[in-house]
């Protein structure tokens, strides 16, 4: 397998059939499991085998299969399926994290991921210091010889910035820090993340991963040692792992994302480009742009510009009639699904934010945030181009 492309590992990475030889992934909707005898139960209780499971908030064969396919996707040791990409977020900090630790982090992060760094981490004794991802000075200077970890988004969300894994995990790992990347933008498609310098890599699967709006889920990706070791004890008592039905979801989802991922992130750059060359709109962000700041590193991080882009229409006023004008594209606050979908992040989900600091993010009242999805590609740039000329 280990010679196999990720198209190939996405379909068969992590198969394990039951005595039936099914060709499609069984689903065990059990919660727990019999042993023979009670000295077997004791023995499993002590140390379970790679096939042995206890209780389904240890482990579950269907679980287990996802677990290890998104791993060989994306060049890990192992990984832990969590209930939700914050799950996942959660459980990779602080499963590892304790009072008077030190972690630095990059400003420019998912509202929610803001929350647990500013708010719950902080309330246990953890210090935390913030710096300009894309500013490899700001990173050097603010890494301390007792640092213990660093955190950020390779692609930021929805300013999208792009920050540079391999030259921050060697500032990192020159204290021996541990570097965790939330790859949600980058998905296991592009992504390249622990072959570039990260340790253990972050995924929302609601995103990409799911593809089609269905199901909520996460998945934390490390070394064995970090995921058997540091996650799986913290999540297994705190309860925060995936179900064996979305783990199934999850594996079908898998089979066809690189076909997605690929075909997304190729209408994206149409509409980027095209949209920027209009030159209707106050800006146009996208990393597969020749005048996005970090498009070299993103093409040597990824190789593509990914499935997002955000748009400046000017003002909160010029925003909101653009969303609501569009006709094809869904206004929503996911991403990542087959249907396009519009979000206004100043006032979803990055409203907690101050104004100061959403300022200071690139938050402005008239950024909106477009995942684009698998509809034609110039229907979708009719219905923008369409929007946009309404907006005055």
């Amino acid at each position: 397998m280990k010679t196999w492309k990720k198209r190939t590992k996405a379909v068969h990475a992590g198969i394990r059939r039951s005595q039936y030889n099914e060709v499609s992934e069984a689903i065990y909707l059990t919660q727990g499991f019999v042993y023979d005898t009670a000295e077997d139960a004791e023995a499993r209780f002590i140390q379970a085998g790679e096939d042995e499971f206890i209780y389904a908030r240890y482990g579950n064969p269907t679980i287990a299969m996802f677990e290890d396919r998104i791993a060989a996707l994306e060049g890990a040791e192992a990984g832990f399926a969590t209930a939700s990409g914050m799950a996942a977020v959660n459980g990779a900090l602080t499963s590892m994290l304790r009072a008077g630790d030190h972690v630095v982090s990059a400003r420019a992060l998912f509202g929610s991921c803001l929350y647990i760094l500013e708010e719950v981490l902080t309330r246990y004794g953890v210090e935390v210091t913030f710096v300009d991802g894309t500013d490899l000075a700001a990173w050097e200077q603010a890494i301390r010889p007792d640092t213990k970890a660093v955190f950020f988004e390779s692609i930021s969300n929805p300013t999208l910035e792009v920050i540079d894994i391999t030259a921050v995990s060697k500032l990192a790992h020159a204290v021996g820090a541990t570097v965790i990347v939330d790859n949600v933008f980058a998905t296991p498609v592009f992504s390249d993340a622990i072959a570039q310098g990260a340790d253990v890599v972050v995924y929302s699967a609601t995103k990409h991963i799911d593809g089609q709006g269905r199901a909520l889920g996460g998945v934390i990706l490390g070394t064995r040692e970090f995921i058997r070791g540091t996650v799986e004890p913290y999540m297994k008592h705190t309860g925060g792992s995936m179900s064996p039905f979305t783990a199934w979801m999850m594996l079908k989802g898998l089979e066809t994302i690189e076909l997605r991922v690929r075909a997304q992130a190729d209408t994206a750059q149409k509409l980027a480009s095209a949209l920027e060359a209009d030159g209707a709109l106050t800006n146009v962000i996208y990393p597969g742009l020749a005048s996005h700041p970090q498009n070299a590193l993103t093409q040597a991080q990824m190789g593509a510009g990914g499935t997002v882009l955000s748009v400046d229409a000017g003002t909160q006023e010029a925003a909101f009639k653009l969303l609501n004008k569009l006709e094809i594209v869904t206004i929503s606050n996911n991403l990542g699904d087959a249907k396009s979908i519009a979000t206004h992040p100043a006032t979803t989900t990055h409203q907690r934010l101050p104004d100061d600091t959403k300022a200071m993010l690139g938050i402005t009242p008239g950024l909106v945030r477009l995942s684009v999805g698998l509809e034609d590609p110039d229907d979708l740039l009719a219905d923008l181009r369409a929007a946009i000329g309404q907006i005055g």
